[in-house]
C-alpha cells in the first residue's frame, strides 16, 4: 500500500513541473505578444479601461451635467417667447428684434390663442427664408393652456426648455421672454458682453424676505384649471390653508430669468428630488412663476452660489406693492436706457416706444432684423440673401455692449456678488 502512494507522488511530480513550467512559459508568450505588438497607446488604453471599471455605476453619476462652452468663446442662447390670444404679429416683431443665427429659439402661442392664429405663426416659423436656412426657430406646436399667474406658467417654461435641450443642440442660457418685452440692445452687444463671463451663473433676482406674500401667496391654496382643462378659466382659491414649508425656504422674485444650462438640466432631471418635491408644492402657489425657480436654486447646494440678483430687465412697478408693471411710453425712454438693462417690459401692442427703440438702439432694417457682423455678409441682390452667412461667432458690438458691460460688471462687483446670493 505504502508502495503505491509513493509510485502515485513520484507520478505526480513527473507531471507537475513540466505543467507549471508550461504555464509560465505560455504567460511570458502571451504578455510578450501584446506589449511586443502594441505602442504606448494601448498601455493608456488598459490603464483608462481599468480607470473606468473602478468608477461608480450609480444612476446619479451618470446624469452629471453637460458641459458649457469655454470662456471668451462667443456663448449661444436659447430664447423662449411665449404668447397669447392677440399676441401673433407681436411675438413676431419680438423674435425678429431677438434674431441671431447663433442662438436657438422656441415659440409659443398658448391654446386661448384661435387656431388661425396659431397656423399664421407656424407658417411664418416654417417659411421665413432665413428661419429656413438657419433652422434654429421652432414653434412649440403642442401648445399649452397657460393661466396668467398660475403654475401652467412654469410648466409651459420647463416644456419649452426640455424641447430646446432635445432639439437645439448646445448652448449656455436660457431665457424666458414674452411677446410683450423687447431687447434694449442688439444680440452682437449681448454675446460680446456675455462672452467674458462664468457659464455656470443664474441671472434670476430673488429673496427670502417674502413678507406680505407669505398670506397672501404661501398660505393660500389656488388651483389652475389649466391643469386638466381645455377651456381657459381663472383661477379659484380653495377656503382652507397651509402652513410655509420646513422642508425646504420659501424664496420669491421676478418671473423673468436667464439660467444656466447646468441649472436647466439640474431642473429637469431633478435627480436628487428637489426640483419634484417644489414643484408639486407650487403648484397650488398664488403667482408660482416668481418662485418656483427661485426655491429650487437657493434650496439646491450646487447651484445656491451661482446666483446673479437680477433678472437683466427694466420694469416700471406700481408702488406699492411691486405687482404690477406698468406698460412703458416714451416718457420711460431714458430710464431705459440709463438702467443699462438689455431688455425692457412691459410694452403695449403697437407702442410708438418700439418704433424709437428700434431706431436709437437697434437699428432694425426694413424686414425687421437687427443687424450685426453676420448680417454684413447678406447680398440683398442675392436670390438667396442668407446663403452667404458663414461665420457667425464674428460679432459686432456696438453703445448697448457698454451700457450692458457696465451692469455687469456692477452685479459681479465683491460688495454685490456674494452678499446678494440666496439671503
Amino acid at each position: 500500500m505504502e508502495n503505491n502512494n509513493s509510485n502515485n507522488k513520484q507520478q505526480k511530480k513527473k507531471w507537475f513541473m513540466p505543467l507549471v513550467l508550461s504555464l509560465l512559459l505560455s504567460t511570458l508568450l502571451i504578455l510578450f505578444s501584446i506589449f511586443g505588438s502594441s505602442d504606448s497607446s494601448s498601455l493608456l488604453y488598459l490603464y483608462r479601461t481599468r480607470g473606468r471599471v473602478e468608477e461608480p455605476g450609480f444612476v446619479e453619476s451618470r446624469l452629471r451635467l453637460s458641459r458649457t462652452s469655454a470662456r471668451h468663446s462667443v456663448p449661444r442662447i436659447a430664447y423662449l417667447i411665449s404668447g397669447s390670444m392677440g399676441d401673433g404679429e407681436t411675438l413676431k416683431r419680438t423674435l425678429k428684434a431677438l434674431y441671431h443665427p447663433r442662438n436657438q429659439y422656441a415659440v409659443h402661442l398658448d391654446l386661448e390663442a384661435s387656431p388661425k392664429e396659431r397656423l399664421e405663426l407656424a407658417n411664418f416659423v416654417r417659411n421665413e427664408p432665413l428661419f429656413a436656412q438657419v433652422g434654429n426657430v421652432r414653434m412649440i406646436v403642442k401648445a399649452n393652456l397657460v393661466t396668467y399667474r398660475g403654475p401652467t406658467m412654469v410648466t409651459n417654461t420647463l416644456h419649452a426648455a426640455a424641447v430646446l435641450l432635445k432639439e437645439g443642440g448646445l448652448w449656455d442660457w436660457f431665457i424666458n421672454l414674452s411677446a410683450s418685452d423687447y431687447p434694449l440692445v442688439t444680440q452682437d452687444d449681448l454675446l460680446h458682453t456675455l462672452s467674458s463671463i462664468p457659464r455656470h451663473l443664474n441671472f434670476i433676482e430673488h429673496t427670502s424676505d417674502i413678507g406680505w406674500k407669505e398670506d397672501q401667496r404661501a398660505k393660500p391654496i389656488i388651483i389652475d384649471p389649466a391643469l386638466y382643462s381645455v377651456n381657459k378659466s381663472d383661477l379659484f382659491w380653495v377656503t382652507e390653508k397651509r402652513n410655509v414649508p420646513t422642508a425646504y425656504k420659501l424664496f420669491t422674485g421676478s418671473a423673468w430669468m436667464m439660467l444656466s444650462r447646468p441649472f436647466v438640466e439640474y431642473i429637469l432631471w431633478g435627480w436628487d428630488n428637489l426640483p419634484r418635491i417644489v414643484l408639486m408644492y407650487y403648484a397650488n402657489f398664488l403667482s408660482s412663476p416668481e418662485g418656483y425657480f427661485h426655491t429650487v436654486i437657493c434650496n439646491a447646494e450646487e447651484f445656491r452660489n451661482t446666483t446673479v440678483n437680477h433678472d437683466l430687465h427694466f420694469i416700471s412697478w406700481d408702488n406699492p406693492p411691486k405687482q404690477h408693471p406698468h406698460f412703458l411710453t416714451i416718457n420711460n425712454y431714458k430710464g431705459m436706457v440709463d438702467s443699462n438693462a438689455p431688455f425692457a417690459r412691459k410694452f403695449g401692442r403697437n407702442e410708438p416706444l418700439l418704433d424709437k427703440i428700434d431706431t436709437e438702439l437697434l437699428g432694425r432694417n426694413e424686414h425687421g432684423y437687427v443687424p450685426g457682423r453676420w448680417f454684413d455678409q447678406v447680398n440683398p441682390n442675392r436670390t438667396k440673401p442668407y446663403s452667404a452667412i458663414r461665420n457667425i461667432t464674428e460679432l459686432k458690438p456696438g453703445p448697448g455692449a457698454e451700457r450692458l458691460k457696465r451692469l455687469i460688471n456692477g452685479l459681479l462687483s465683491s460688495e454685490n456678488f456674494h452678499t446678494k446670493q440666496c439671503s
